[in-house]
């Protein structure tokens, strides 16, 4: 039997208490969005609101005085520092996709459902107007609203231990902040949950990038250009498209590698199933080291004897739909990619008979 998409629905085993509101940040356009939002959440629905200290630290929120009574009731926290993951309910999230890729980001284990409102640039993956919030809020908190489960990647990262390399309170010397730091026989073990890609680059070079890929412990191919995109279904519709992958709807279990400007007339992006192991590494005769990034963060330098495994997460991120996951699908590849958009061919015209 193959799952209809449509029939993923939200269901609550009791009723959400906690909601943890996303703001993106140096944004004035999204201040009284905001407020109406957690005005209505606290007042309204009586719910415990947790949002990040460094969105209160706004001077126009800070500064408010008829905003001052509901910021009293907020619960705060700081990426990194501190652990919220068993403490909310559903999240909601005011900006572009952006805003959802850092929601996913504070989450490496099970993610709450995510409600993504539209009040970014581009917006593929909010579906959300802000206009009528409260009544679409409002069916979220009855659970009566359609899901997408958005697969992740569970990427980790081993570098050989170096003596340049010292880690104090999580931070590296060159800034990146560690996540689930490890020390396991003089190596250095960090993971990550990604939702859209894993990017391996040439960084500041100007050789080629020359990478191995190895799936499930064999050499598929070696990578010889400016680097390769690992990347999810939802990954898909981002940078892979860019370097000219297909778009995979995100119930599709799958993973994509595609190369970047590889110097190659015959390196094709291909798709592999969900499941298998991933691991890149340094080619042995590579004349420059590698750049990682996840989701576009935690950029980082792979040097000989380093190594990324990547395979599919077993902590999916759920998506509350507007309408259902396939509608939104092709609603955001018109909206926002203006997929297949062209000027119509004229019809022949009909001579009429004598």
């Amino acid at each position: 039997h193959i799952q209809d998409p449509a029939s993923q629905r939200l269901t609550w085993n009791k009723p959400p208490k906690s909601v943890l509101v996303i703001k993106k940040i140096r944004d004035a356009s999204l201040l009284q969005p905001f407020k109406e939002l957690c005005v209505y959440l606290t007042e309204e629905n009586n719910m415990i609101v947790y949002v990040e200290k460094k969105v209160l630290e706004d001077p126009a929120i800070a500064n408010d005085e008829n905003f001052g009574p509901v910021k009293k009731k907020f619960c705060t926290f700081r990426e990194d520092y501190d652990d919220i993951s068993n403490q909310i309910d559903f999240i909601i999230c005011l900006g572009g996709d952006g805003t959802l890729l850092y929601a996913s980001s504070l989450f490496q284990g099970s993610v709450p459902p995510v409600m993504a409102f539209h009040l970014g640039s581009l917006g593929f993956l909010t579906p959300f107007n802000f206009e009528n919030f409260q009544s679409q809020v409002t069916q979220v908190i009855e659970g009566n609203a359609a899901l997408v489960l958005r697969s992740r990647l569970k990427v980790k990262v081993v570098k050989e231990h170096r003596e340049k390399m010292t880690v104090q309170n999580g931070i590296e010397e060159n800034g990146v902040v560690s996540a689930n730091l490890e020390k396991e026989g003089g190596k250095q073990i960090m993971q990550y949950q990604v939702l859209n890609e894993v990017v391996v680059d040439r960084g500041p070079s100007s050789y080629l990038s020359n990478v191995d890929v190895f799936l499930n412990g064999h050499l598929i191919t070696t990578v010889q250009g400016d680097g390769v995109i690992v990347s999810t279904p939802t990954g898909s519709t981002a940078y892979a498209a860019a370097a000219g992958a297909s778009m995979i709807h995100p119930n599709v279990p799958a993973i994509m590698i595609t190369p970047i400007c590889p110097h190659s007339l015959s390196f094709r992006p291909i798709v592999v199933p969900a499941g298998v192991e991933l691991k890149i590494m340094l080619s042995p005769d590579a004349r420059n080291t590698a750049w990682v990034s996840f989701d576009g963060r935690k950029r980082q330098e792979i040097c000989h004897g380093d190594s990324i495994s990547i395979t599919t997460s077993c902590y999916p991120l759920p998506s509350i739909c507007f309408r259902d996951p396939v509608s939104d699908w092709f609603e955001s590849l018109a909206e926002c990619l203006h997929w297949n958009v062209r000027k119509k061919q004229n019809n022949f015209a009909v001579e009429e008979e004598e």
